[in-house]
């Protein structure tokens, strides 16, 4: 048995003696299974508590053992390095975290909920101002924390408030304004854990709700690409957005290994089969030094880089 899987043992059997039997836990867990971009070695431990005790016992033990943990949503905007990660990934995908609420003209939702299952219930009990959502592959949790937006809508423009989870296991409620945000990037939410959310919504008929996810959703699929990836994989420069000066670099269709630029948006790479992290990042690279090399221009990832090479 090697010290790595020792490790894994040994840690996943101090993290079962203090949580319920209803939460997961399982070692040595292939994280390419839990991204979008289908990339990523292994987590020592990978766990999915069953609530809020279980969640704030496993970060207590994390704090003081000292070890390195992340929360996973449902994997989109992450990139998993291909040795993985040493420590503990915490996924909210359990239904005590999963849960959609409506409280009109509010919406009530667990972090683990999908993004397209809250656009989804919204629309059909007539509350209007989260639509675009709807094309955002991750989890509620995971667009508060890049504060994700799409089709002109942002996450925490639509926030009310946010019930969170520091280190500790402390729980409170914060509202926007108690919060650090800004474009794609949430840093509260790199010190607590987001519980879940309640959106302020606005009536609105089912079928004008209906028709603008409609127009979204064929927006989405005439510009972006079916093939897996991690969304969208630059933040826009103040110039010009990421995927214009991708394309009038010439770099659409770029690859390397199994990892390829769109063909049909310039900010997006995909997976075209057996491509590795080491792939992926290399191409990251390759794009960021034409950039700033032909144009002068910085792209800083919008994606979150996880793990060991």
């Amino acid at each position: 048995m090697t010290v790595a899987l020792e490790h894994s043992t040994g840690l996943a059997g101090e993290l079962a003696a203090r949580v319920s039997s209803a939460t997961v836990i399982r070692r040595k867990e292939p994280l390419a299974r839990h991204t979008t971009l289908r990339v990523g070695g292994p987590a020592d431990v990978y766990i999915e508590p069953a609530n809020e005790a279980d969640l704030a016992a496993v970060l207590k033990l994390c704090g003081v053992r000292g070890l390195q943990f992340f929360i996973l949503g449902r994997g989109s905007n992450l990139i998993v390095r291909d040795g993985g990660f040493r420590g503990v990934v915490i996924c909210l995908s359990a239904p005590e975290f999963s849960r959609v609420e409506i409280e009109a003209p509010r919406l009530r939702a667990g972090a683990g909920a999908k993004s397209k299952e809250l656009a989804v219930a919204a629309k059909r009990a007539g509350l209007s101002g989260v639509e675009f959502l709807e094309g955002i592959p991750g989890s509620i949790g995971g667009a508060l924390r890049m504060n994700a937006g799409a089709m002109g809508g942002e996450t925490f423009n639509v926030v009310e408030s946010v019930r969170v989870m520091d280190f500790a296991g402390n729980i409170r409620e914060l509202t926007p304004a108690e919060m650090s945000v800004s474009y794609r990037s949430c840093a509260t939410l790199k010190n607590h854990v987001a519980l879940g959310v309640v959106f302020r919504c606005a009536p609105a008929s089912r079928e004008e709700i209906e028709a603008r996810m409609k127009s979204f959703s064929e927006k989405r699929w005439s510009s972006q690409p079916a093939a897996p990836s991690a969304g969208c994989m630059f933040k826009n420069p103040p110039a010009i957005p990421a995927g214009r000066l991708i394309d009038e670099l010439g770099l659409k269709g770029a690859k390397i290994g199994g990892a390829r630029v769109s063909l049909e948006h310039g900010n997006f790479l995909v997976n075209d089969g057996g491509a590795t992290a080491k792939d992926v990042l290399d191409l990251i690279e390759l794009l960021r030094a034409k950039a700033k090399a032909e144009r002068g221009i910085e792209l800083s990832p919008e994606v979150e880089i996880l793990g060991e090479d």
